[in-house]
């Protein structure tokens, strides 16, 4: 089966299988992550850059997956399915290209044509050019992309500066809890909040506001 032949058919089922939603320009996003993003969800034809942390990054998807919408991953062999799972993905809606090589651009650009939100990482510069490419697509299908690293003028920026886990008992419990300090930039300015995760999952009474850097 051609490539061309595959997206046809992953966009029939995905068309036969997806959740109707309203033409609303917010994705679904988890009301703990609400105050990191302008407008306080995700919105369709834009792209979000995160550094330092998969698992914020995951989280931002769980909510659109947990509506029933389908989303992806380009680019991450070692994604832990149990703990993307354990962070409120949908696994029976997630599609996931392990190793796309040099078609990274390529298969996520294929990917939003079907796909609600696409998750990918960056090794190196993206060409603006190449990004172009890519947010046309995403605006022409309104589809959201979720960029681990660095994306040319990104709606919103994420970036964890701390990354603390807790446990019962030093050195020897389980780690119940991780909490991240995450500083936002985006066209609201610079801030910085804390976000903390409870059995894999963010918790709403663990997020404050640090500062406003402005």
């Amino acid at each position: 089966m051609s490539a061309s032949s595959a997206v046809r058919d992953l966009q029939q089922r995905i068309t036969e299988m997806q959740v109707p939603q309203l033409g609303d320009r917010s994705v679904p996003t988890r009301a703990e992550l609400a105050s990191l993003l302008p407008g306080g969800a995700l919105m369709r034809g834009c792209s979000y850059s995160v550094h330092g942390s998969l698992a914020l990054a995951l989280a931002l998807i769980a909510g659109a997956s947990a509506s029933g919408m389908w989303c992806g991953a380009v680019g991450f062999p070692d994604l832990g399915l149990e703990a993307a799972a354990a962070l409120g993905i949908a696994l029976e809606r997630f599609v996931l290209v392990p190793r796309p090589g040099e078609r990274t651009l390529g298969a996520v650009a294929t990917l939003s044509e079907v796909l609600s939100v696409v998750l990918t990482r960056t090794s190196a510069p993206v060409r603006q050019a190449d990004a172009d490419r890519v947010t046309a697509r995403l605006r022409e299908r309104g589809a959201v992309l979720i960029c681990v690293g660095d994306w040319p003028h990104p709606t919103s920026t994420l970036r964890v500066t701390d990354s603390r886990w807790q446990g019962l008992g030093t050195g020897r419990g389980i780690l119940a809890q991780h909490t991240l300090t995450v500083q936002t930039m985006d066209r609201r300015g610079p801030s910085t909040r804390i976000i903390s995760f409870d059995g894999g999952k963010p918790s709403a009474p663990r997020e404050r506001i640090l500062e406003a850097l402005r």
